[in-house]
């Protein structure tokens, strides 16, 4: 597995005894490290349309909407007609974050949905499997009867994106379809809202199994918020949820927002963390931010600027690596933020995927740290239980970059690796 950032020589040779790597240990013959996401596998067609287009349907602007399939077969064919369709992309937020982490990983990671029993070129599922990475293992998918799920990404001209989803078989995933030993080997379990969004469905009631299982191996859960119609409905069955069964939350300003009940995104990611052990929170134009937490003596000071906003010093910890809250002695929260690479790109045409891209390289990074400690498992790096292989101020560099790349090439899937960067004042994603 690929370690994120450019990495000198000497990371690779540690001086400590403590943390050396045998020479007689076999680098070959090691166990795997991946990640296991649970996605509605669907396919994205993006359209430009004015926001006229989207009264006349009722839709609800920036919102993900479900619709009868007829209704969305009608917008297809009416928007295909006049030629407003840009693209067609494998979709599902966990579907792209799982695409993207095998780009920035090279390695293995697995997808758990449902998908066409019988796929025949140029259909869907065709399509969905051709354009998702090789690394991404969809051997445990469930094949069934029925059609493969489709979102039409409505983009208006200041670039808000509004769903509109049929539905197809993206619910259809069962419990039995959960490998549990595949789960319980795993670095992290990725899930989203959107699974949780209809109780009865077979996929919500397979997502609390994997969900179960993970915990009991003591595997991180992450959970990626939906758009707001979603919290809106589920709130709080979502802050129970957070509380008692996740590891890590991802979401943007608007969601994060509103499932904490607080408008400032600084204070709204302090009150997650209460429910939380880490916080992903993008912020659009003004980048993102990273929250967590550290034990008190384990804390380690930022060599940058200070900054103040809602809290004052912020981000005085930043170089500090984020740990599981229970296991913090006296715990501290911790904090980061970052502003988009290079100002951002210069045009955008989509924000479609650039938080998926910024959750995939926090996976990356959490499977970077199961996989020094499986190689080096007498490292000082890992006498104490932490989430990530580094630290917090790295960690949010590394999400923004891959960002940057998602919104830069106008596709929520990235094609290619991220160039190599400068190390920085801090040491390149801390040595061996």
């Amino acid at each position: 597995m690929k370690f994120p950032g450019k990495r000198k020589t000497k990371h690779y040779f540690p001086v400590s005894e403590d943390s050396r790597i045998p020479l007689e240990r076999d680098l070959v013959a090691r166990n795997r490290v991946y990640t296991v996401g649970i996605d509605q596998l669907i396919v994205d067609i993006e359209a430009h349309v004015d926001e006229e287009y989207l009264a006349t349907y009722g839709l609800i602007k920036g919102e993900s909407q479900i619709a009868d399939s007829d209704l969305v077969e009608s917008i297809y064919q009416e928007l295909k007609e006049s030629q407003k369709i840009v693209g067609e992309f494998a979709g599902g937020s966990t579907g792209n974050t799982l695409h993207n982490y095998a780009v920035l990983s090279d390695d293995d990671c697995v997808a758990l949905g449902a998908i066409n029993r019988n796929i025949q070129v140029g259909d869907y599922a065709y399509k969905y499997i051709c354009t998702t990475n090789s690394h991404v293992d969809l051997s445990y998918l469930k094949p069934c009867d029925g059609p493969m799920a489709r979102a039409m990404c409505l983009i208006t001209p200041d670039k808000e994106r509004t769903f509109v989803i049929g539905k197809g078989i993206m619910n259809e995933l069962s419990p039995d379809y959960i490998p549990e030993e595949v789960i319980s080997g795993a670095s992290s379990l990725l899930i989203s809202t959107y699974l949780l969004r209809d109780h009865g469905s077979p996929i919500f009631q397979a997502t609390m199994k994997a969900v179960k299982v993970a915990r009991k191996a003591n595997v991180p859960v992450v959970l990626s918020l939906g758009t707001a119609g979603i919290i809106r409905e589920n709130r709080e069955f979502l802050l129970e949820f957070l509380k008692n069964d996740i590891s890590i939350m991802a979401g943007n300003e608007e969601e994060v927002s509103f499932l904490m009940g607080e408008e400032d995104a600084l204070l709204a990611l302090n009150k997650a963390l209460d429910f939380t052990d880490m916080v992903l929170l993008t912020v659009g134009k003004s980048g993102l931010y990273l929250g967590g937490h550290c034990d008190e003596e384990l804390v380690r000071e930022t060599k940058d600027s200070l900054h103040s906003k809602s809290i004052p010093n912020y981000n005085l910890h930043e170089y500090s690596r984020a740990m599981p809250k229970e296991f913090c002695e006296n715990p501290l929260k911790i904090f980061t933020h970052i502003n988009p690479f290079l100002g951002g790109p210069g045009k955008i045409e989509n924000t479609n995927g650039a938080g998926d891209a910024a959750l995939s390289a926090v996976l990356h990074d959490i499977s970077s740290n199961s996989y020094h400690k499986l190689m080096v498992p007498n490292s000082p790096k890992h006498k104490t239980p932490f989430l990530t292989y580094s630290s917090l101020h790295q960690v949010a560099k590394y999400a923004n970059r891959a960002s940057f790349e998602v919104l830069n090439q106008n596709s929520p899937r990235l094609s290619k690796g991220l160039p190599e960067k400068e190390d920085s004042l801090e040491e390149s994603y801390w040595e061996l």
